[in-house]
């Protein structure tokens, strides 16, 4: 039975007996005083409970955003058979980040066009800002990952399922016509450029080629090998000039001799005709020829020396055998004979002043022909310059060349690769599907939420009006807080009026419980019968 409330008068000091003997309340006390003032608040408290349960119920049927989620997923796989066939002769274009790359190319411009005008959001005719704005909102509800190796997947989350299915089919597919389209773009780019390079060098090693050639024509001297040439000509007339010079100073040294020695020798042993003695200087000249014959042709000047020699001889002694066939007195004396050393002697000298000659004459002759060799090796010197720089100029147009016609030749075999999307291959390996449920927080969720709140705040409001309302509620708090002790306890009485009151807010109170309790049973039948 509950207590009637004693009278306390309101002085500062009770108040703060009273709030003191609230903080006392024992635990046997806090639940029957709980129970009375939910008795008595009952109407207020399933109110509040019945507003916040219904609010929650309809904010999770109109406000509640829905999101429904479509998933596909791509793969991009090389061409396990060609790769080996086709070594260090295509090129490969994969890329690492299959994911970085799928979303360059989902999130550029040209493919969220096509997504806006797939999704539907083009036909209200949106401005050049609100299309920026809608293809901002696409990209956040759009999320690419790389589920494994060369596999991206693509999610997309939207308020309407058909819609969210529509926009992911559509990813998937422009996804791999752009790829594909973007290979192939850029291996006809890259072929494309490498053949005018080509056609570029060609043209250079052409230049040089001619410019070389023109040189080497115009220049005699300069051709591959004439330096060494030259050099190798150089270094064997330096040898014979030192060797004729070496035999020269010899020779000499043999005609100081002979002269040395001729000088002391009497020019006559003898007298005799003058014609005995033309015919000794005859018989010597004739074996200085055949001596010479031996070694000369006719034509060689000592031979050609010797001739003439005999020739005069001949002359004199034809004169004097006309000078004979008219005797005098005079006439009639006879010369002297020569001595036959002395006559040896001027015979050698003789001879060794030919040879002196002769190697004279071969020494500037081989001296003419060094000088020659010299003044050429000099016009190879200053024309080397020239000709290593247009040499190296062709070597490397040629060299550069050479490259760019392998690097052509793979680029050619790698565009036709991508033409007929032989190296890369991306299909769909697991298509977009129409979400049949929401995900994230579904109304289920928000209704039974709604219903644990609508009970906690009615049960936190009536624990902090027992906790802090200053009214005495036991007799206990009595005895605590005015140190007496107390004799009976009073019950209230209630009278019939008081009763029916009562009776009235509880079946009120029940009503206003089961009407929640009843539409969130009919909401709940709806939206089974909704998914079925």
């Amino acid at each position: 039975m509950s207590t009637t409330s004693l009278p306390v008068r309101r002085t500062p000091g009770a108040r703060a007996g009273a709030h003191g003997a609230q903080s006392a309340l024992a635990p046997n006390e806090l639940l029957p005083a709980l129970l009375h003032e939910a008795r008595r608040y009952q109407l207020v408290l399933v109110s509040i409970f019945a507003a916040i349960a219904i609010l929650a119920l309809l904010i999770g049927l109109f406000l509640l955003p829905r999101k429904y989620v479509a998933s596909t997923s791509v793969l991009a796989q090389e061409s396990d058979i060609l790769q080996p066939l086709l070594e260090n002769r295509a090129v490969s274009t994969q890329a690492v980040d299959r994911a970085g790359l799928a979303r360059q190319v989902v999130f550029g411009r040209k493919v969220m066009g096509q997504i806006l005008t797939i999704g539907g959001w083009m036909e209200d005719k949106p401005s050049a800002v609100m299309q920026d704005r809608l293809m901002e909102q696409v990209r956040d509800r759009t999320r690419i990952s790389n589920a494994r190796e060369n596999l991206v997947q693509i999610t997309y989350t939207d308020s309407e399922p058909e819609r969210a299915f529509k926009v992911a089919e559509a990813m998937a597919n422009l996804l791999i016509e752009e790829s594909l389209a973007s290979k192939e773009r850029e291996s006809r780019e890259a072929y494309e450029f490498i053949d005018k390079q080509v056609n570029d060098y060609h043209g250079k090693l052409t230049g040089a080629e001619a410019n070389l050639q023109a040189y080497r024509s115009a220049n005699a001297d300069a051709q591959p090998g004439s330096a060494t040439d030259v050099s190798s000509r150089i270094g064997v007339l330096r040898t014979q000039v030192e060797q004729t010079r070496m035999s020269l100073m010899e020779l000499r040294s043999r005609e100081q001799a002979l002269t040395a020695q001729l000088s002391g020798e009497s020019a006559v042993t003898a007298v005799q005709t003058r014609e005995t003695l033309y015919r000794t200087q005859l018989l010597d000249l004739q074996n200085q020829l055949d001596t010479l014959l031996l070694n000369y042709t006719d034509k060689h000047p000592d031979v050609v020396r010797v001739r003439h020699q005999m020739t005069d001889i001949q002359a004199a002694m034809r004169q004097e055998e006309q000078r004979r066939s008219q005797p005098r007195v005079d006439d009639a004396t006879v010369d002297a004979r020569l001595n036959p050393m002395y006559q040896e002697l001027r015979s050698r000298l003789a001879e060794t002043r030919r040879e002196i000659a002769a190697i004279q004459s071969r020494m500037g002759a081989s001296e003419g022909l060094l000088g020659e060799e010299l003044g050429r090796g000099r016009r190879i010197a200053s024309a080397e310059s020239a000709l290593a720089e247009l040499t190296r100029d062709y070597e490397v147009n040629r060299d550069i060349y050479q490259d760019m016609l392998r690097r052509r030749e793979n680029a050619r075999v790698s565009m036709e690769l991508d033409r007929e999307r032989r190296g890369l291959t991306m299909r769909i390996q697991d298509p977009a599907q129409m979400p049949v449920r929401a995900s994230g927080l579904r109304f289920m969720h928000f209704a039974m939420g709604g219903l644990a709140v609508a009970v906690l705040v009615p049960l936190g409001l009536l624990f902090l009006l027992v906790k802090f309302d200053p009214r005495v509620r036991s007799p206990g708090q009595i005895e605590r807080q005015g140190n007496v002790p107390v004799l009976t306890v009073v019950p209230a009485c209630r009278t019939r009026r008081d009763r029916r009151r009562e009776f009235g807010r509880m079946a009120l109170s029940a009503s206003i419980f089961g009407a929640v309790v009843l539409a969130y049973g009919l909401i709940y039948l709806f939206k089974q019968m909704q998914h079925a």
